[in-house]
C-alpha cells in the first residue's frame, strides 16, 4: 500500500512536495474535520511552532508519491508540546532525554480509513512509528492525546504509563502518556494488523536515518 519514509532536516529537500502535501492533509483533518480552532491559520496548511529543524516526519508515501498517512517526532530536549503547552499533564515531571521523543500529529488520509473497523493504513502508520523509533534508537515516546488512546495502545500491546491527570481542553479532554519502545510492542502491533514480519519502512530510508550524524536529538486515525 505505502511505506513510511523518515524525513529530517538533512534530507528534507528531497521531500518538499510530500511535506507540503502532509501539511495540507493535517489542515484538512485537524481543522476541517476535527474543528481544532486553536491551531487555525489563514492559510490551508497546518504548521505549528514544533515544525522546525528538529522535527522528524514519518510519512507514508505510496508508489505514486501520494501521502497516505504519517506522524511527527520532536526531541524532548528541545521545546515540545508537553513541556511548553501542557506541562500540567505530567504532574510527576516531564521525562526528557536524548533518546526520548514526543509523538504528535498522527493521521491517515480520509480515503484510507475504515470507520468501525481496524484500518490497514492506520496499522502501517503505528507500526512505522515503532519501527522507526527502533531504527533511530529512541527508547521512549511521550504523547499528549485524547483519553481513548490509552486503551487503544494498551490493546495493541504497547507498554504505556499515564503521566498525570486528564484535563478539559477546547479541542477535547487530553492526557499525557509515556510509551516504551520495544520489539514486543512492534510484533504485537504487526499481528493485530496482519503485518507479521513485514517492514513498513522505505528501504532507502534505513541507511539515511543511520548516517554518521543522527537526526536532531530527536489524534484521530
Amino acid at each position: 500500500m505505502f511505506k513510511i519514509h523518515i524525513i529530517n532536516w538533512s534530507n528534507r529537500k528531497a521531500y518538499e512536495g510530500p511535506l507540503e502535501h502532509h501539511f495540507r492533509l493535517r489542515h484538512q483533518i485537524y481543522i476541517g474535520e476535527r474543528n481544532w480552532r486553536q491551531i487555525e491559520r489563514p492559510i490551508p496548511l497546518e504548521i505549528d511552532a514544533f515544525d522546525n529543524e528538529h522535527a522528524i516526519y514519518l510519512l507514508g508515501i505510496d508508489d505514486n508519491g501520494h501521502v497516505c498517512g504519517g506522524s511527527r517526532l520532536v526531541p524532548t530536549l528541545k521545546p515540545h508540546l508537553l513541556s511548553d503547552i501542557f506541562p500540567m499533564l505530567a504532574d510527576g515531571g516531564n521525562p526528557r532525554d536524548q533518546d526520548i521523543f514526543e509523538w504528535t500529529r498522527v493521521f491517515v488520509a480520509p480515503s484510507l480509513r475504515k470507520p468501525g473497523e481496524p484500518s490497514l493504513a492506520a496499522g502501517i502508520v503505528l507500526c512505522g512509528l515503532l519501527e522507526a523509533a527502533l531504527v533511530l534508537r529512541i527508547r521512549q515516546i511521550s504523547v499528549v492525546c485524547e483519553v481513548f488512546w490509552l486503551n487503544r495502545l494498551e490493546r495493541l500491546g504497547w507498554p504505556v504509563t499515564r503521566l498525570g491527570p486528564a484535563i478539559d481542553h477546547p479541542d477535547g479532554a487530553v492526557i499525557a502518556l509515556l510509551i516504551q519502545v520495544t520489539e514486543a510492542a512492534l510484533a504485537s502491533s504487526r499481528a493485530v494488523y496482519g503485518l507479521d514480519d513485514v517492514s513498513v519502512l522505505a528501504a532507502s530510508q534505513l541507511k539515511d536515518s543511520q548516517g554518521s550524524e543522527p537526526p536532531a536529538i530527536a489524534v484521530q486515525v
